[in-house]
């Protein structure tokens, strides 16, 4: 199978990759194994300073509704981080101090949103905070299995019965000014958040759980949507094994499904992202890219790789793929002119693309722009 250029990860770079070469005109096919960063997406285009025209084009088209406001977002543990361009039920504040007294819900069972966490971290920022439990019937079945009890699996039972949810939650509130909930709403009706601020007399902050996210599974659902309408080829549940490369140039690469049916284009794009959605891995000797062997910038000394302080950043996600200017990354030195590196699987590298979702969004654009330009 012939495609103009065909990208092998199907994360937020991937996608924005493909839906911005379909615009342009050019056919092309998405190899996704499953699992990515957008399964831990946090919400918030981390490290963008503004919101680019391109990409909120892309939004508008494909129903993913997001605001722009700097200032800080309410974290999974009570701290609070700098944000700027999120989806729309991210809450952004100027200040950590957002309300007088909070109300922190917890759903009965569910050990994935620390909402005890929370209320320590506002109560340091001087905020009142109370801590509630409700008990759902139509949760009980999860309860009986712990790995039952996920953010996806409330998501499709929330998204049912959200309106019951919020009469509880109205007959708790006191004299709260905000109430804290947990992700995981409006996995797959889109509205479910915005209705749920509409009809509770308080202000509404959703912050996130543990993995895997809602609102990020929620956001490739709807742009993977809009690629396939825009005819992308997107091969779920798929994974290259071999690449055929000569003189510097990819020709084709192999999948597991596909066997013998090569995939081949004149341009290919590697966003398989870096450790956790397995774009990288390492033994104790070294760190390795998975898929062609590219090199890999990383300390020799294993030692260096990790930080002691767990709750610091590590070193090792700044560990990348090498690449030249257009992004075309190398195999022992030899550069590969038809081949891109994007997102996550760049680490630290490139900074000039700042981190997490940002860069995973501004080094797709960077590809497509070098793609489109024969470059």
């Amino acid at each position: 199978m012939k495609f103009d250029t065909v990208i092998i990860g199907g994360g937020l770079s991937g996608l924005v990759s493909g839906i911005s070469l379909q615009k342009a005109g050019r056919s092309t096919a998405i190899v996704s194994a499953g699992q990515n960063a957008m399964h831990f997406f946090s919400g918030s285009f981390e490290s963008l300073t503004e919101a680019p025209e391109r990409l909120m084009e892309i939004f508008s088209e494909s129903g993913v509704n997001v605001h722009y406001s700097k200032g800080v977002r309410l974290m999974p543990l009570g701290t609070f981080k700098e944000s700027s361009l999120s989806l729309e039920d991210i809450s952004i504040f100027p200040d950590p101090a957002f309300a007088r007294k909070v109300m922190v819900v917890n759903l009965a069972g569910y050990h994935d949103f620390f909402s005890s966490f929370i209320a320590e971290g506002l109560e340091k920022t001087g905020i009142g905070c109370r801590v509630c439990t409700i008990r759902l019937p139509e949760l009980e079945h999860l309860r009986k299995s712990p790995s039952e009890m996920r953010s996806v699996q409330i998501a499709r039972v929330m998204d049912r019965i959200w309106e019951k949810v919020m009469q509880e939650i109205r007959l708790m509130l006191k004299d709260e000014d905000a109430i804290v909930l947990p992700q995981v709403f409006g996995l797959q009706d889109i509205t479910v958040p915005a209705r749920i601020r509409e009809v509770i007399p308080a202000k509404v902050v959703f912050t996130g759980t543990l993995p895997p996210s809602v609102p990020g599974l929620r956001t490739q659902m709807q742009l993977k949507r809009y690629y396939e309408t825009l005819g992308g080829t997107f091969l779920m549940g798929d994974e290259v094994v071999d690449a055929h490369c000569h003189d510097g140039s990819v020709h084709s690469v192999e999948t597991r499904n596909l066997g013998r049916h090569y995939l081949e284009a004149d341009n290919f794009i590697l966003a398989t992202g870096g450790f956790f959605s397995k774009g990288l891995a390492a033994t104790p000797q070294e760190v390795y890219e998975t898929v062609f062997n590219l090199d890999v910038e990383y300390s020799e000394d294993r030692n260096a790789w990790y930080d002691p302080d767990f709750s610091k950043d590590q070193p090792y996600l700044d560990f990348g793929v090498k690449t030249d200017e257009a992004l075309h990354p190398m195999r022992d030195s030899v550069t590969f002119k038809n081949l891109y590196a994007i997102g996550s699987i760049l680490g630290s590298t490139r900074k000039e693309f700042g981190t997490a979702s940002g860069g995973a969004i501004l080094s797709a654009f960077h590809a497509v722009d070098k793609i489109l330009s024969g470059k």
